[in-house]
Parts: C-alpha cells; sequence; structure tokens
C-alpha cells in the first residue's frame, strides 16, 4: 500500500469507518467540502492506496485515502514585503504568530503595503508554499498577539469551522480603566450595532448572545490588569463589554479616550487553545506582550494613568 509524503498540498486520510464510498467517507468522516471534492475530481488530486480513484471507488477501515491540493496564486500578494515574523507554531496545514500592534493584516487603500499578509505571501514564496494566504481568525490594526494562518483551503475550512463553533479557546490581557472589584466574573450580555451602518457596538437586548469571562491579575493605582476568555467571537466584544460594566480599555479610542502612554488600546490576544487539523492534537500557544503594554504596565504600578 503506498502512502504520499505529506506536506501543504498532501494530505493522507485513514478510513476509520465501514467500507463505503470514497466520497461518502470524506464527506462525513473527513469533512471535506462538496465544493472541494469536485474539484478533486476534476484536477484528478484523489487517490486510494496510491492508485488514482473515483467519487464511486469503495474503500474499507484501514485504507489510506490520499488528496493532491492545486497549487494556487494570489494577486494580492504580488508585492511581497519581507517582515519580521514572531511564529509561535507550524505544521503542515498552520502557521499561527504574535502580531504585534500598529500593522494591518490584509492590504487596503490606506495600507497597501507592509501588511501581515504582505509579509505572509513572502514567507510563502521563501518556503515553496505555493498557496493563498488564508486568515482563520480576525485582529485589528490596534490589536496585538496571536493570529492564525491556514496554508490550504482545507485546513482554512476546519480551523474556520472550530472558530464557528467556538471550540478554540481564546484568552486576552487587558489593562482596563479603574478598580475592577470582584476578582473575577462572567459578562452574558448581547451585542449589536450601535445604528445600522455603525461601526460601534453596543450591548442591546435585540443584540447576538456575547459571553465573556474575565479574572482579575493585578490592580494598580487606577486601572486593572485581566485576563478574559471569551465563549462566543463577536466584533469588538471585549472592548464592548468592558465599557458596558464601567472599565474600558486603556487607550480605546473608539469605546474610551485617548491615552499619553500608548498609541492604541492596550488588548493583546495572549492565548489560543485548538485542535490541529490532521490529527487533533490539543494544542496551546501563548504570545508574549508586545513593547507597548509592558512600560504601561509599569506606568501604571506607580501612578494615575
Amino acid at each position: 500500500m503506498k502512502k504520499y509524503k505529506e506536506n501543504e498540498s498532501v494530505i493522507n486520510f485513514k478510513v476509520k469507518g465501514d467500507y463505503t464510498q470514497v466520497e461518502t467517507i470524506l464527506k462525513s468522516e473527513f469533512s471535506i467540502s462538496s465544493r472541494l471534492f469536485s474539484r478533486l475530481i476534476r484536477l484528478q488530486g484523489l487517490y486510494l492506496n496510491g492508485e488514482k480513484a473515483h467519487r464511486r471507488d469503495e474503500a474499507k477501515l484501514g485504507d489510506i485515502i490520499t488528496i493532491f491540493l492545486p497549487d494556487e496564486e494570489d494577486e494580492r500578494y504580488k508585492m511581497q514585503d519581507d517582515i519580521p515574523l514572531e511564529i509561535l507554531y507550524e505544521d503542515n496545514d498552520l502557521i499561527l504568530i504574535n502580531k504585534q500592534p500598529d500593522i494591518v493584516v490584509h492590504p487596503t487603500k490606506n495600507y497597501p503595503y507592509n501588511t501581515i499578509l504582505n509579509g505572509m505571501g513572502y514567507y510563502f514564496n521563501q518556503n515553496n508554499i505555493k498557496k493563498k494566504v488564508r486568515f482563520a481568525n480576525r485582529l485589528d490594526k490596534d490589536t496585538s498577539g496571536v493570529l492564525v494562518i491556514a496554508k490550504n483551503c482545507f485546513a482554512h475550512q476546519q480551523m474556520s469551522k472550530q472558530f464557528i463553533e467556538d471550540t478554540v479557546e481564546k484568552g486576552y490581557l487587558a489593562l482596563v480603566d479603574g478598580i475592577v472589584e470582584k476578582d473575577f466574573d462572567t459578562i452574558n450580555l448581547p451585542i449589536e450595532r450601535e445604528c445600522e451602518g455603525s461601526t460601534i457596538r453596543i450591548v442591546r437586548e435585540d443584540g447576538k448572545a456575547s459571553v465573556t469571562k474575565y479574572k482579575v491579575i493585578e490592580r494598580y493605582k487606577n486601572t486593572t490588569l485581566l485576563s478574559l476568555k471569551l465563549e462566543t467571537g463577536r466584533t469588538h466584544q471585549i472592548r464592548v463589554h468592558l465599557k458596558h460594566i464601567g472599565h474600558p480599555i486603556v487607550g480605546d479610542r473608539l469605546y474610551n479616550s485617548e491615552s499619553p502612554f500608548i498609541d492604541r488600546q492596550a488588548l493583546h490576544s495572549y492565548y489560543l487553545k485548538f485542535k490541529t487539523i490532521r490529527s487533533g492534537e490539543t494544542i496551546e500557544v501563548k504570545a508574549k506582550l508586545p513593547q507597548d503594554i509592558k512600560p504601561l504596565i509599569e506606568i501604571a504600578k506607580i501612578k494615575n494613568i
């Protein structure tokens, strides 16, 4: 039985269930989408025990189904930039980096270069990864921390599914205004746009269910360092919930006010726990604090900020 060496383009699936058709196995056991499966058939990228396979070929327990994902080009990062990337974890499917503050993830009209996508495009090119850069989660320009990049379309589908189903454990650190009295608490309040088309979110009865858990790490002169975990992933969720309870994030220009000590909101995605795409192994990664939050905490210890 021939087994191909795996990489970002080649994935081997060991059949776990009963004797049945290859198409049924890939869709039911391994969550291959119909769109991807049709593409594999069209490009002849489907193999069973080392031989080319068809959708109705039958496989049994222990057989190896191999898929070959096609090479891709991405017009968006033809302008590649060699920017520093702090890689926290990498395998054949995923790269997790510690995104630094003040850098945009996707190119825009105002930020066409030196974005994370441009940097990852350069990294893919240097490492002969002939795939599109796909982001499985989002961090805005002013939020630092763990950012997840998929190396192929299957990995992106599977990782996005984990985020949508809220099976990924996400941990954040935030420095907030005021002294938070409770050592820990759960904020379970729905969030919605302030009005149609608005960027600002607020707590509203007709909003989407949103749950944030927090724990006090340390209290300072007039600020508090919190550890937070999200049970849902709404836009601006932490920022909105903390403002609602009277402790907005220091430096948050949208939900608080500017700070003379930091040029952004003091919010950092420091922890992510997820399952790998192929083996289902549980992985935990931690991203160290960026250089602008470290001195901010030291200042907060000795003076009002």
